[in-house]
């Protein structure tokens, strides 16, 4: 008996200084296992709970195996993620710390791709690009592969149907719509090979064979251009005009286009130049905005008198401008038999750097000298006029006179136009 109660204050000693014979202190439940017992001996041994487990990802199923086997490369406290989801054998999901054989296996077999060898035409072609950068232009932009399949429905479907002749050779750039018509009626255009007098008649450049003067149209017709102009002083509208006295010659504004068509081909390459024209016009000593393109239809839109399009004018005046000569501008003046009544009028605040009174003058009829009449009958002696605003668009403040900008579409819509 000596020898028991030896061996039992032993163990008790020993239990109190591994700290499983005392109560836990952080407050858990102190698990018990089985009494363990032997023909002599009986001990009483308690453990503290273990870690809770990890919770599976939300996006597993409830009836998703997990692999209960711990994992050996996990940390020592059980917190650890396991980003291996895999299906297994029995065709249930279960987690696992390494990532599975077929994965691994897969990397093993890959090869490294060789570099793809590069075309000679493709570099070629990126040299010219290159070399079209290097000159301060914008390279265009490489055109679509499409198969003969895909061309042939787009050209059953969605190709421009056949037009006036009139109206090619006009957007061709053989001449004004006008003188397309006299070139056919005098016979100097032919359809396939015979004599066509009708400019009514419809054809298509991509499919018929059209001479102008033995030379022949080209098949593509040029994109349609919308240009606005800052038009400088001295310059006119339409063609070279040179004055009666042969004192003094006027440019074309056309002509201020030359450079923009000089890289046309580069810019624009395998397309045809267009024949640019004003839309209206503005006189000798009048500047400002000024529309140039290549499109009769939308040229005659905007200068038909039916779009009520209206502009606005900036009159600077040489002199003082009194209430009565705003009235009287207000009321009209007759011009060619028709009374010509402005939108609005407005005198503009004073700016401390320019001496001399501007008037804003609204108008939508657009007869020749409109507002130049209107400011003379008021009995005001105007010094200069600008054009700054045609419909919805308004002739950019940093736009220097001679220079132009391209119109977007939504420039185009504010003018009244849908393509």
């Amino acid at each position: 008996m000596a020898t028991l109660s030896s061996l039992h204050h032993i163990t008790t000693a020993t239990l109190s200084l591994l700290g499983l014979a005392k109560p836990s202190l952080s407050g858990r439940p102190i698990r018990c296992l089985p009494p363990i017992t032997s023909s002599s001996l009986q001990f009483n041994l308690k453990f503290a709970p273990p870690s809770p487990k990890p919770k599976p990802p939300p996006n597993l199923k409830s009836d998703t195996v997990l692999d209960s086997d711990p994992d050996p490369d996990s940390p020592p406290n059980g917190q650890f993620f396991i980003p291996w989801i895999v299906r297994g054998e029995d065709g249930n999901l279960k987690l696992q710390a390494h990532p599975p054989a077929s994965f691994i296996n897969a990397l093993a077999d890959a090869k490294t791709q060789k570099p793809k060898k590069v075309d000679k035409e493709v570099k070629k072609k990126k040299k010219e690009i290159s070399a079209v950068g290097n000159a301060g232009i914008e390279p265009p932009a490489p055109p679509p592969k499409l198969s003969k399949a895909a061309r042939r429905f787009y050209n059953e479907n969605f190709r421009d149907p056949p037009q006036r002749l009139s109206k090619v050779l006009a957007a061709a750039g053989v001449a004004s719509r006008r003188g397309s018509e006299e070139l056919i009626f005098n016979g100097k255009v032919t359809v396939n090979g015979s004599v066509c007098n009708a400019p009514q008649t419809r054809v298509d450049p991509s499919k018929d064979i059209i001479y102008v003067n033995g030379n022949r149209l080209p098949k593509k017709l040029p994109p349609k251009v919308y240009l606005a102009l800052n038009k400088p002083k001295g310059f006119v509208s339409t063609l070279h005009y040179i004055c009666s006295s042969g004192e003094k010659e006027f440019r074309s504004v056309l002509d201020l286009f030359e450079d923009y068509l000089k890289t046309w081909d580069k810019i624009n390459p395998g397309s045809p130049k267009p024949r640019l024209f004003t839309v209206g016009r503005l006189d000798v000593a009048t500047t400002g905005l000024i529309i140039v393109t290549n499109d009769g239809d939308f040229a005659q839109k905007l200068s038909h008198p039916s779009s009520n399009l209206t502009k606005e004018y900036i009159a600077t005046i040489d002199g003082e401008v009194r209430k009565r000569h705003l009235i009287s501008i207000s009321e009209g003046t007759e011009i060619e038999g028709v009374l010509c009544i402005p939108d609005s009028v407005e005198l503009l605040p004073k700016q401390p750097d320019l001496s001399r009174p501007r008037i804003r003058i609204v108008v939508h009829e657009g007869r020749n000298h409109e507002v130049r009449e209107l400011v003379k009958n008021a009995g005001l002696e105007m010094h200069s006029l600008k054009r700054v605003r045609i419909g919805g668009f308004r002739l950019p403040a940093d736009l220097g006179l001679g220079k132009h900008i391209e119109l977007k579409q939504s420039d185009l819509r504010a003018m009244g136009w849908k393509s």
